[in-house]
């Protein structure tokens, strides 16, 4: 077995994509990623593989702060493969705050680097990944209508960018780094908005687009909003529209939010796998 570190985003692109490829909807996060780190929006990506004799076994990928994406290939080869990667992580000194993966992977993983570093873990969120290929036709649609947003609207989606990430609990971004993000999202006409009477209600944004597919992701409404259907209207009506340039799209779903849950099956969404992202306690 090899572990291999790749400095150079193209080279491991080569490596990993007939894989992911085969792959593309369970996968969409490492791609869409590795097409972020291929345009120099990361510094300092880690990129890895474990190989045997030609045969790739392993992937991995991390943007910091961002959780390590880890795929296993031959699952056969998941023990063997969990202990290199452990082994090389911590002689290369290599930074690891949280993991991201097929939920039995990543238990696997954690409880192993726990064993070796004495670090505990918890989990940040439990995830379900959902894909849709056809939007339910029988829907029942809210009042309104959906639009791009514009640069006028870059102050409310900056406000619900933090509010969002304080809903899901996630690490919260700096005004300055959320600006720049927003403009970048309406710069690449990315971000969705629902609007009824003249008040913009809802909104989700096209993110990571591969080959076939595209994730929603971003999907929010103002509590003020709530339980009146604007979110399951917005998807619904976003990605119908994503679905007439990608064969499919795919969603990351909180496990632990049935309300969610229920709205994205009801659109037509079908669960993939089951995904969780732990975090590493500090020592």
């Amino acid at each position: 077995m090899n572990f291999r570190h790749y400095e150079n985003a193209v080279d491991f692109e080569q490596v990993v994509t007939p894989f992911l490829e085969k792959n593309e909807d369970k996968f969409s996060l490492f791609l869409g990623v590795l097409q972020a780190i291929k345009d120099g929006k990361y510094e300092n990506p880690f990129m890895a593989t474990i190989e045997e004799n030609g045969e790739l076994l392993a992937l991995f990928q991390m943007t910091p702060p961002h959780p390590l994406n880890i795929i296993f290939v031959n699952e056969e080869r998941m023990a063997a493969s969990i202990d290199m990667c452990i082994t090389e992580l911590i002689k290369q000194t290599i930074n690891i705050e949280s993991i991201i993966s097929v939920k039995e992977w990543a238990y696997k993983f954690a409880k192993k680097w726990k064993d070796k570093t004495g670090q505990g873990f918890s989990i940040s969120m439990d995830q379900g990944l959902y894909r849709l290929d056809q939007v339910e036709e029988s829907l029942d649609m809210s009042p309104g209508s959906w639009r791009y947003a514009t640069q006028e609207d870059a102050l409310l989606i900056e406000k619900w960018f933090s509010l969002f990430e304080e809903d899901t609990g996630l690490p919260k971004t700096a005004p300055v780094e959320i600006k720049k993000r927003v403009k970048m999202m309406l710069d690449a006409n990315e971000a969705f908005l629902w609007e009824n009477e003249g008040q913009i209600v809802s909104m989700m944004k096209k993110a990571r687009p591969t080959a076939n597919g595209v994730t929603v992701s971003l999907v929010f409404t103002p509590k003020e909003e709530r339980k009146k259907g604007y979110a399951r209207t917005m998807v619904a009506a976003g990605s119908k529209e994503l679905l007439k340039e990608f064969q499919f799209c795919v969603l990351y779903t909180d496990m632990l939010n049935p309300t969610s849950n229920k709205i994205y099956q009801e659109i037509g969404y079908q669960k993939l796998i089951d995904s969780v992202h732990l975090k590493f306690e500090n020592n």
